[in-house]
């Protein structure tokens, strides 16, 4: 019962694109009753959780309900929208939609500068990736094979493989990947 309140408290939060700072201070509860609750450490008492719903609003059956109304800002994203998430010297990486429980696929907007590297030690982590060539080029190098990928060019590997992304050209690449499981 804990994490499915839970869930569903951060599930309905990032709807409503509050943080739990800002749900906090909404509703008049500590920041860190919020982060339990979403973390499944703790259960709220129905009038805690009453309060909390206060600061987004929503009534408790609304809460509760069988299915949440999908909000038009988690269908679609302006480019402002998109997360920055860590990426490195030279490199952004720009998700695209939010990083909610659940969520099953990691989609990224990638840009590395001239000369960028994800580093001499490659990455590897669970699950698949891919992503196509937007502008510019990119060596990609997947356990022993390497390939400079340019514009429109694609890639897709098991990412238990180890693997490094380096832009040696003189232009930034841009690139739309996606991963599953998310990895960041």
């Amino acid at each position: 019962m804990d994490h499915e309140v839970g869930y569903r408290l951060k599930l309905v939060r990032l709807r409503h694109q509050l943080s739990q700072r800002s749900l906090a201070k909404r509703s008049l509860v500590a920041h860190a009753t919020i982060s339990l609750i979403e973390s499944g450490q703790s259960n709220p008492s129905v009038s805690a959780l009453k309060r909390i719903l206060a600061g987004i609003p929503m009534t408790l059956a609304e809460f509760f309900s069988d299915e949440l109304p999908p909000a038009e800002s988690n269908i679609f994203y302006r480019a402002a929208e998109l997360t920055e998430i860590s990426g490195g010297e030279g490199i952004s990486y720009r998700q695209i939609g939010s990083a909610h429980a659940g969520h099953v696929l990691q989609i990224l907007f990638e840009h590395y500068e001239s000369g960028a590297d994800t580093g001499l030690v490659m990455l590897n982590h669970e699950g698949e990736e891919g992503g196509v060539i937007l502008s510019g080029q990119l060596e990609i190098t997947v356990s022993e094979w390497s390939r400079i990928l340019s514009v429109g060019d694609a890639y897709y590997f098991n990412s238990r493989q180890p693997h490094r992304f380096r832009n040696n050209g003189s232009e930034p690449c841009t690139l739309v990947s996606s991963c599953s499981p998310p990895t960041f």
